[in-house]
């Protein structure tokens, strides 16, 4: 069997001449075309230095534009002509000037031996396949694509919408049915002839020179009307990204490439000099007819693509930080958020932190300043403790700090005077554990012993704050887990609405070996909520606390009651 083949190239000709000696010295006729847009002194002189080559050939150059119909006239002319000059040769590998083999050319040969009258081209119908980037799969075959995408986007779009508009649809030539594929393939002599002396060519070509990207679709197509067996699969290695470019191969893909065993790989960069240097390198003993297997190195590049797409949960690249939605997840640990339960309890942060052995902080988004576990000035990851920086993007900060200690639960306090926008973050996160006592932000106004007259405003925005928030919190968007309750409801039976929340983040903690701290001293609180009442002012959000209900704490702070002024 001799291979001969067929070659596109139109850049980094120093390569090309390495490729094309490697293949003529393993005795394959080689058929070059050279993009017509490369200046003519560039392609005199890699004719000239291939001039001492015998079984070489230069073919009619095209226009080769991507996606338009030139690559496939270079493809036929050249396939052509290689079938003419070359008589012995009985099948064709399609490549380009960046496919590097990475197996003796022997290797394939054999293959190709073991494998007779067979065509390996990979060919299914667009109903089965989904890789079209743009959302032209069944619509490349029915409309008309007489602009190039890239150099002539904007006639391009209009004259798909214009067609869409009118519902023009093209109806396909007898006898064929539409096909995809990757573009490089192996065919036999005895294939290509009959698709290149149908009867019916000129029709198929009239109509694939306006189909979207026909090098994916041309040979595909035909091949299965004229091809006896056919392996669906290109013998190239090629894989593309999701937004439907060529990997492209590098030095340190090497030790993949080996551990691929295929025949040849799409695309080397042309700088790759270890690449070309190792698997160029004279290789006298053939390894034999194994089968290519490169699903290692297709999942490796597929997770790459996971990754640079989705990224790791809780870290925004620099790629996806403008396009909101993109992140993959908005942090990276459970954590959790407690609002209303520092105003209850006495020294409920080091009770938190003793019983859980949790990271547990202030209100990380208070106005004035950022209280970290302890009050550190600087926290993990070089996070200092400044509002001022917080405050410039309070969604990264909040990322930053999990992510910094991702391996450590952290929890922190939140109120209706910190900073509202990062409300939304909290409410959409589903790694956060959000727990609310409302109205508890009455509490310190309550200990404070200011005048009614001067907290009612002060109460009325908090209220109006934690309104907004808690209407955040009950959205749809809301994927955080969540429990509110009112202050009046939480302290019917603290120990069995609070235990829950404790079971879930620390569900090692034996209940019986912990006891609650000490809740401040309410006495009058009942009084004070009616006063601002009195005042007209409706703290609605503490709950239910009849005007005669008592509770055993100590005497309450003195205060002017708006009720007895006036």
């Amino acid at each position: 069997m001799t291979l001969g083949v067929v070659m596109l190239a139109h850049t980094a000709f120093d390569r090309v001449e390495q490729l094309v000696r490697h293949w003529s010295a393993a005795g394959c006729p080689v058929v070059l075309h050279i993009d017509e847009n490369v200046p003519q002194t560039a392609y005199q002189q890699l004719v000239t230095s291939l001039s001492d080559l015998k079984d070489i050939r230069f073919s009619k150059r095209f226009r080769c534009e991507w996606g338009t119909w030139g690559i496939v006239q270079a493809t036929k002319a050249a396939t052509a002509q290689l079938l003419e000059e070359f008589p012995k040769a009985d099948r064709v590998y399609l490549c380009s000037g960046s496919c590097l083999p990475l197996r003796p050319i022997k290797d394939l040969e054999a293959y190709l031996d073991a494998h007779p009258g067979t065509d390996f081209i990979e060919s299914a119908t667009s109903a089965d396949v989904r890789w079209a980037v743009g959302g032209l799969d069944a619509e490349r075959f029915t409309l008309r694509f007489p602009f190039s995408w890239r150099k002539q986007r904007r006639l391009f779009d209009a004259y798909v919408r214009l067609q869409r508009r009118f519902k023009y649809e093209r109806s396909l030539p007898e006898g064929i049915r539409p096909h995809l594929g990757s573009q490089w393939w192996c065919l036999t002599r005895e294939t290509l002839e009959a698709i290149l002396s149908d009867p019916d060519l000129d029709r198929y070509d009239r109509y694939f020179r306006t189909v979207w990207i026909p090098d994916e679709s041309y040979f595909q197509t035909l091949a299965r009307r004229h091809a006896k067996t056919i392996e669906s699969r290109s013998l190239t290695l090629s894989k593309f990204d999701f937004q439907g470019k060529p990997n492209v191969f590098y030095n340190d893909h090497l030790k993949a490439l080996q551990e691929s065993r295929c025949f040849v790989a799409r695309k080397i960069w042309h700088r790759a000099d270890l690449l070309y240097d190792t698997f160029l390198a004279p290789q006298s003993v053939p390894s034999g007819i194994e089968e290519p297997r490169p699903s290692r190195l297709i999942r490796s590049l597929e997770n790459a693509v996971l990754r640079r797409t989705r990224g790791r949960p809780g870290l925004v690249m620099q790629s996806r930080h403008p396009r909101d939605g993109w992140e993959n997840g908005l942090t990276a640990a459970p954590y959790s958020v407690f609002e209303g339960f520092s105003e209850l309890f006495v020294d409920f942060e080091p009770w938190l932190s003793k019983l859980t052995g949790f990271k547990v902080h202030g209100r990380l988004f208070a106005k004035d300043h950022v209280p970290f576990e302890l009050d550190e000035a600087t926290y993990a990851g070089a996070m200092p403790a400044s509002a001022a920086i917080r405050d410039y993007d309070p969604e990264q900060f909040l990322r930053n700090l999990i992510w910094n200690l991702r391996g450590e639960r952290q929890c922190f306090q939140y109120g209706p005077t910190d900073d509202p926008r990062i409300s939304w973050t909290l409410a959409k996160d589903a790694n956060a554990q959000i727990s609310v006592i409302s109205g508890a932000w009455a509490i310190p106004l309550f200990q404070s012993g200011e005048p009614i007259e001067k907290i009612r405003t002060s109460a009325s925005k908090m209220q109006t704050a934690e309104q907004d928030h808690i209407s955040i919190l009950n959205s749809y968007y809301a994927r955080a887990r969540i429990r509110i309750w009112t202050l009046a409801d939480f302290l019917n039976n603290p120990f069995s609405q609070f235990k829950p929340v404790i079971d879930e983040i620390a569900p090692r903690t034996n209940a019986k070996s912990y006891e609650f701290p000490d809740m401040v001293d309410l006495t009058g609180f009942s009084d004070f909520l009616q006063d601002l009442r009195n005042a007209g002012m409706h703290p609605h959000l503490t709950g239910d606390f009849p005007p005669d209900q008592t509770l055993p704490m100590a005497p309450a702070p003195q205060r002017s009651k708006i009720g007895q002024a006036s």
